[in-house]
């Protein structure tokens, strides 16, 4: 399962990439303010560091603005793939957009109907909200499901990369589902790295190496 890393900051990135947990990057406008960077500049500062997918989000809600800044944004660099919220005009675009190379994400996608439509425009990846979702006392994890099946039922190219991912138990869920992906903060990968026993363990292992006077060698 890819691990997409949903930050603009490109020290969690790279400290990712170093990891091997890192199979892309999505971004929105959000994100991007909190690192006080221009747009452009946040964009090309991650897409220096690897050629990874690396989403950037469109913030023009027309079709023709929506088409325009897509053009530019994929210019950028040739790993960029532009986002787009799902609204009608963000599925115009995404038609044209993909048929002329350009990969697309269909964000903001809660329902599987939704997925459907978006598969059919030909976006390239389609995120579903389940933290969002959660949020509502609408379970986020069962739309997944039923994503996952309908792409399989019709061996629909579109991949699914699972967002709004609160906690581990999101990506396990997703993983289990058979999810193509998910897009987590970094906080929730390093929450994926620890364990309370594995922490004892490794203090006990170590305990013990110096009881047997075992020492790492200088060379």
């Amino acid at each position: 399962m890819w691990i997409f890393v949903d930050s603009a900051n490109v020290d969690e990135i790279r400290e990712a990439l170093s990891l091997g947990l890192c199979d892309g990057v999505t971004t929105n406008p959000t994100l991007i303010a909190k690192e006080g960077k221009d747009f452009k500049r946040a964009i090309l500062d991650i897409c220096e560091l690897t050629d990874v997918p690396v989403n950037a989000e469109v913030t023009s809600s027309d079709y023709t603005g929506i088409v325009r800044e897509g053009r530019v944004l994929a210019s950028w660099a040739p790993n960029v793939v532009v986002k787009i919220p799902f609204t009608p005009d963000g599925l115009k675009a995404v038609r044209i957009l993909s048929e002329e190379g350009i990969e697309t994400t269909v964000t903001l996608v809660f329902t599987a109907a939704q997925a459907l439509l978006a598969a059919k425009a030909g976006a390239t990846y389609i995120c579903p909200f389940v933290g969002r979702s959660d949020d509502i006392a609408w379970e986020g994890m069962d739309f997944v499901g039923d994503i996952v099946q309908i792409y399989e039922n019709y061996a629909v190219p579109t991949e699914v990369i699972v967002a709004s991912v609160r906690h581990p138990i999101h990506v396990l869920e997703a993983a289990r589902m058979g999810a193509d992906g998910v897009t987590v903060p970094f906080s929730v990968i390093q929450k994926m790295m620890h364990h309370p026993l594995t922490d004892i363990g490794i203090k006990r292992f170590l305990e013990d190496a110096k009881k047997v006077g075992w020492k790492v060698p200088k060379r």
